[in-house]
Order: C-alpha cells, then structure tokens, then sequence
C-alpha cells in the first residue's frame, strides 16, 4: 500500500516536469466558445513540429545505429506505458503492410499486455520487471534495438525495458517529452521533445502524444528507407492484402517505370505480385528468378540490383 510519504515524493516529482505543469491563463477554457479552444488548440498542436526540429541530429544518429542493427537480422523494439505504448504498437503493427516486414520484426510492447491497448490496467506502468519479463518473453538478443518511450521520461516501465535491454547489450533509445529525463539518461540514444504544458494539465495524449507519433513515424520510416524497404519516395515493399493495396501495387509499378498496364500484369503475375521484383524485371530487363536473385544478393536494394542487371 502506499503511504502519505510516498504520494508525496510522487507529487513533487510530477510538479517538476514540464509535462504536467499547470497553466493559470487557461483555468477558465471551458467558458470559451469551441470556436475560441479548438484555436488555441490548434495554435498549440502547431508549436510540436518544432520541437522535433530541435531534436533531428539525435533522432538520425539513432536511427542510423538502428538501421545498421536491423540489417544484421536485429529486430525494433517499442516499449511504453499508455498512450505512449499504444503509439509503439500502433506503429509496429503498420510495418508489414507498408514495407512488407514479417510481424516478428518490429513489435511493440504495451505495459499490462494487449488488454492494455483498450483498458488501463492498474500498476502495470509502475514495474520495471514487468519490462524484463516481457523482453525476455519475446527472446530479447544483443542484436535488437529497444526504444523506451514515455512523455514524463519517468516511467518505470519504459526505463525498466531500456536498463534491462542495455544490461543485454541491445542498442536502446529513449524517447520523452521532459529535459533531462531518467529515460533519456538510461538510453544510449536519449531523445527528449520538449513539447511544454499541456492544453488540459498533465494529459500527454495531446502535444506529447502528438509528438512521440511524429518521431516514431520518423524511426520506423526512415529505418525503412535506409534498409531499402523504398525505391525513392514509393513504397516498393508493400504487401498487396486488400484490393486497395493490390491497385496500389500496381500504381507503384506504372510510377516506376512507366510500363503499360498490359507489362505491368504480365510482370507482377511473374513475381507473385512482388512489387520490388517486378519493377526489376521490367527495368533491368530480366526475368522473375533473375530479379529475385539479384534483389536476395543486394540485400533487397532495388537500386543496387538495377545496377547489377545493367552490366557497364
């Protein structure tokens, strides 16, 4: 049980983050009109980009060490409590469609579990071993990436996730929205978006929120593209589960390379509907076995196969 004493140290704790800090000129925002508060929310949500913008060089640093562990076989790993684990789930679970990752690749780890997802469950953010458990649940190794994430930069299963995975040897990033953060210092990579106080008082699912999205679109993106899961803008690596993503495929196809539509079926009916080596074969001009080859020996680089299929 927790005593006095405790929510006390708790208290003072969360009056020192930038996060939870109350703002006396917004006390009377619920006399406003809607008009009058989704401006002044607006206005805020627009001070977030920023934010990030002062924090490029570390969010590029880090996902570089996370590419060159991915390309290795490593896996990325999200960690979080919350909004902020909702956010890594939700992120990972886009993966597979856009880049065609297996799910095992990229996951994300929400404290109390799935139900968590939907449900807070009680206690469950408070546990650094819990964060243990369920790394070693999914058989965490020295050649994954973890990123910690939590707006305070507080939290203890965030922090648990990135101790336990550096004590492994795991690259670990810690992401949150307060300076000098216990998250941060415990990741190798600390990245703190400083977004300040919330519209509504302590509640990080708005500017905080926002911003862990945009930096976690950023890792998982730009991770992709470093490991060649695009050929410039366009998303070769998409994985064709619906009708809307079958037609996609086929736009890919055409932006490409400019192939009619008559080639592009021929070409991606050649290839199992494999985006990536059906631009190859109309490109490089060789067939389907050829193109998957030549991907398999560039490591999946459309760019480096073209190459290859182009003798000089």
């Amino acid at each position: 049980m927790t005593s006095p004493a405790d929510y006390a140290h708790l208290r003072a704790e969360l009056d020192g983050l930038t996060t939870e800090a109350f703002r006396p000129e917004l006390a009377e925002i619920d006399r406003r009109s809607t008009l009058d508060i989704a401006r002044t929310m607006n206005a805020e949500d627009a001070t977030v980009p920023a934010a990030v913008a002062e924090r490029l060089p570390e969010i590029a640093a880090a996902i570089d060490a996370l590419a060159a562990r991915m390309a290795h076989g490593g896996r990325l790993i999200y960690a979080g409590a919350g909004t902020a684990g909702r956010l890594g789930v939700l992120d990972a679970s886009e993966c597979p469609p856009t880049f065609n990752t297996d799910p095992s690749e990229v996951l994300g780890l929400i404290a109390g579990g799935p139900t968590a997802m939907v449900t807070a469950v009680e206690g469950a953010e408070d546990s650094k071993e819990l964060a243990a458990e369920d790394l070693t649940a999914v058989k965490l190794t020295d050649g994954d990436t973890v990123v910690g994430i939590s707006a305070s930069g507080r939290t203890p299963y965030a922090i648990g996730a990135v101790e336990h995975a550096r004590s492994l040897g795991a690259l670990t990033i810690g992401l949150s929205c307060n300076a000098g953060s216990a998250l941060a210092a415990a990741a190798e990579h600390g990245i703190e978006i400083v977004v300040g106080p919330e519209l509504l008082t302590g509640s990080t699912r708005l500017k905080a929120g926002t911003a862990q999205k945009l930096v976690l679109n950023m890792i998982s993106t730009l991770t992709m593209i470093r490991l060649g899961k695009t050929y410039g803008n366009l998303m070769v690596d998409v994985r064709a589960s619906n009708e809307k993503l079958r037609a996609r495929s086929r736009r890919i196809v055409a932006l490409a390379t400019g192939a009619g539509d008559l080639e592009i079926e021929t070409a991606l009916s050649s290839t199992d509907g494999e985006v990536k080596n059906a631009i190859l074969t109309l490109l490089g001009g060789v067939d389907a076995p050829t193109a998957a080859r030549l991907l398999d020996a560039a490591d999946g680089h459309l760019r480096s196969a073209l190459e290859a299929a182009r003798p000089h």
